[in-house]
This record gives structure tokens, C-alpha cells and sequence, in this order.
């Protein structure tokens, strides 16, 4: 019995097989770079766009189109997972802190603003989410505090601020347009 030879499979499930090998290292790569801003796990972007593609039944694009079909799939379920956690409110979250006394349109813009900041926090991973809590806490606390309450040595919450800082600046990059030069919007 010849173990690398492939099964015998019916008709109707070959092109199924031959898109699986034909776009399933495309797929895994393109997950694996858009999963972490999107705030999923790499799989789960990539077993969304199989659903996707499988929905799609006969209509399944060309040979010449699928790539770049593939690409875009990949980016509009990353896009609907980040629409998704923003939404999302986990059980016995805290409510934001009141919006400083002003102008009723500047309390709103806070609001938002701390509602997508905290929402960004809570998809970081790791020790990331308690990391920056802590940072973002009105308690002010000093970094010994910081570190006996996460369990952590002093001297290595500079790097481990440091790498959460970068994950956030990356999803947040992810969200919202960067400003062009002098100011303006792309």
C-alpha cells in the first residue's frame, strides 16, 4: 500500500482537494499576518475564510482570480473580527470612567476614544491587558506596585511595557488611518 499515494475520492470532492493544497499555504500566511491586528486566533481567521469559500459552492473563483480572491477574503473577515471585538463587552467588565466636565461633544469624543482604547486593551495578549490596566489605573501606580501585583520583577517591566506598547500601536495602526504629512488625513 503505497502511503503517499492520494485517496480515492469522489468526483464531486476532487476540485475541494485540489483548492486545499492549491491555496492552503497562501491562506495560512495571509491569516498569520492579518490575525494579530484583527485581535483572532490565526486559525479561526483562516477556518472563516474556508467557510467563505465553501459558501461560494460552484461559483468558487478561477485558477487566475484565486489569490488574489483569497487575499481580500482574508482582509474583509480580519476587518469583521475587529468590528466584532469592538462590539463585544466582556461579562463584569468595569464602566468607563465619567468624561471630564465640558462641552457635551467633547465628553462623547472621550467616551469613544476610551471605549476603543480599553477595547484594544482587552484584545492584547498575554500579560499585555493587566499591564496596561494598570498603566492606564487613576490610581497612579508606580512601577513596584505595577510589578508586585502582576508577580514580575521591576526590571522587567520596562521590556514587557515596552512590547505591549508596540502590540497596541500596531492593532490601533490597524483601526485608524495614519495622518499624511502636515497634518492631513489619506
Amino acid at each position: 500500500m503505497d502511503l503517499l499515494k492520494e485517496p480515492d475520492l469522489p468526483e464531486a470532492a476532487r476540485p475541494e482537494s485540489e483548492l486545499l493544497r492549491e491555496l492552503g499555504p497562501l491562506l495560512s500566511a495571509e491569516a498569520a499576518a492579518e490575525a494579530p491586528a484583527a485581535g483572532v486566533e490565526a486559525a479561526d481567521l483562516e477556518q472563516a475564510v474556508w467557510v467563505r469559500l465553501l459558501e461560494r459552492g460552484p461559483r468558487a473563483p478561477d485558477p487566475g482570480g484565486r489569490a488574489r480572491w483569497l487575499r481580500r477574503a482574508v482582509r474583509a473577515e480580519a476587518r469583521l473580527a475587529r468590528r466584532r471585538a469592538r462590539r463585544e463587552v466582556p461579562y463584569g467588565a468595569a464602566p468607563t470612567p465619567a468624561a471630564p466636565a465640558g462641552e457635551p461633544e467633547d465628553a462623547l469624543l472621550h467616551g469613544e476614544e476610551n471605549r476603543a482604547l480599553r477595547s484594544a486593551v482587552a484584545r492584547l495578549p498575554g500579560r499585555c491587558p493587566q499591564l496596561i490596566g494598570a498603566l492606564l489605573s487613576p490610581r497612579d501606580l508606580t512601577y513596584r506596585e505595577i510589578a508586585g501585583e502582576l508577580g514580575i520583577s521591576q526590571g522587567s517591566l520596562g521590556p514587557v511595557r515596552s512590547r505591549c506598547l508596540g502590540c497596541l500601536r500596531r492593532m490601533l495602526a490597524a483601526e485608524v488611518a495614519a495622518p499624511g504629512p502636515w497634518g492631513k488625513e489619506r
